[in-house]
């Protein structure tokens, strides 16, 4: 005869639950609460009590939010179902239920509080022996705006359209003007016709007027860029620089700049396996022994190239007793010799690919050594004979199995691939979640 575990739903417990049995030791909402309570939320504390009804304590929330993006669920709707249906969330919630307009407006709010929260995580990572800075790994990949690329429109398409749509509503200002019913189609009504159309103008309008703005401002930002580079030229060398100075920006657009009417600060972006998408280029730097995330940054910009600088700028920002970072590896896209030379200023030394590697080579060349260095070379002639090494050949390795993986579990495995939020500073701020999130589920991992 079968013997069956009895199923009982009826009886009721006969001490009070306690929220402290429902997981098992090593679980990951276990691990989220423990290190977020260790964290300093004062800042947050005194800025969000004390105003009409007894608040949600931002501890809870921050880990809800971590303990969310770090499994998959984001939308703060998906977050208050979850504190009713699973027990993990129950569990960082404590039994209560913050609804989604709680959760929506402290991560709307509270977003560079946050931020400032990745750097307290990873000194509890430092204290507890998980991360001690050496070799870090960069690069970035597209992420997806809250934006559709459909929903943009290009400076040569909007003048276009415009004139079309100046043509339409002159000839139904000469219908108006006729005021003859009989000429009219079926089922026409000129008013609604003129103020669609109205309409639609005044949107292209702005649009163009953004674009504008838009093209001005990187083009007076450039321009100034040139002349400081130019001034340095001089001072370094002492005598006047060759060649002509920069042109002044005209600020005319391109008939291919365009704008998003959803989220006007992403961009078309090219994206692996072919095509376009609205979307933001996400940076990121991962320590290679832990895999965690130490620096991050969100932009606008397609190329990798101009972000080393600024990532350099973060990594030396961090605090002292992380350790230092000595030695940087990225891919070609960050190849430049003015990266190089601001790896040598930092006093990091630079893996950075210089040009892509032919495939199936001679195994003999896997093992030769290059020839000796002359005398006094330039940071770039170092880095080009350093990646030819066998030594530094083995440390560029590294960057594949790093950062590449953390953005692959990012995306496949927390399944986060399109930020919620719109405007680069919304972002910016949500990626830094992401990231942070993505540090506590190493971290478990690593503590057991």
């Amino acid at each position: 005869m079968a013997r069956f575990v009895p199923v009982d739903r009826d009886t009721e417990f006969l001490f009070p639950p306690s929220v402290q049995e429902w997981l098992p030791k090593d679980h990951l909402a276990r691990f989220v609460v423990d290190v977020v309570e260790q964290l300093d939320l004062s800042s947050l504390e005194q800025s969000y009590a004390g105003r009409g009804s007894d608040a949600h304590h931002p501890a809870m929330l921050v880990a809800l939010l971590l303990y969310g993006y770090a499994t998959g669920t984001f939308s703060s709707r998906a977050l208050e179902r979850a504190s009713y249906d699973s027990i993990a969330f129950r569990y960082v919630t404590a039994n209560t239920h913050p609804d989604h307009d709680t959760i929506n407006s402290f991560r709307k709010r509270f977003l560079k509080q946050i931020e400032a929260i990745f750097v307290q995580v990873l000194g509890y990572a430092r204290e507890v022996g998980m991360l001690k800075l050496g070799t870090v790994s960069l690069d970035g990949t597209k992420l997806h705006a809250n934006a559709s690329r459909h929903s943009a429109m290009s400076y040569g398409h909007a003048k276009k359209l415009e004139a079309k749509l100046k043509a339409e509503v002159a000839q139904l200002m000469k219908l108006a003007e006729a005021a003859n019913a009989k000429d009219l189609p079926e089922g026409m009504n000129l008013p609604e016709e003129l103020s669609r159309r109205e309409e639609r103008l005044a949107a292209i309008a702005a649009a163009k007027a953004k674009i504008e703005a838009r093209v001005k401002a990187e083009a007076e930002a450039a321009y100034a860029a040139k002349l400081a580079a130019r001034e340095q030229r001089a001072k370094k060398s002492g005598r006047r620089p060759g060649g002509r100075p920069p042109a002044p920006p005209s600020g005319t657009p391109k008939d291919t700049d365009q704008v998003n009417f959803t989220d006007e600060d992403s961009r078309i972006m090219p994206v692996p396996g072919g095509g376009f998408e609205q979307a933001y280029n996400a940076q990121a730097a991962v320590d290679t022994d832990s895999m965690l995330v130490v620096a991050t940054a969100l932009t606008q910009a397609t190329n990798d190239k101009q972000q080393a600088v600024p990532m350099l700028a973060q990594l030396q920002a961090l605090p002292k007793d992380l350790g230092r970072v000595k030695r940087l590896l990225a891919d070609t896209g960050y190849a430049s010799e003015d990266n190089v030379n601001a790896c040598a200023k930092a006093k990091i030394e630079p893996l950075i690919a210089l040009g892509r590697e032919a495939h199936h080579g001679s195994p003999f060349d896997r093992f030769a050594e290059p020839a000796p260095l002359p005398d006094q070379p330039t940071p770039l002639m170092a880095m080009r004979h350093r990646l030819q090494t066998r030594r530094g050949r083995k440390l560029y390795a590294l960057r594949k199995c790093t950062v590449e993986p953390v953005f692959g579990l990012i995306k496949h495995v927390m399944k986060f691939r399109q930020f919620l939020l719109r405007g680069l500073a919304s972002a910016r701020g949500e990626w830094s979640l992401v990231c942070l999130a993505w540090n506590m589920k190493r971290m478990n991992a690593l503590g057991a």
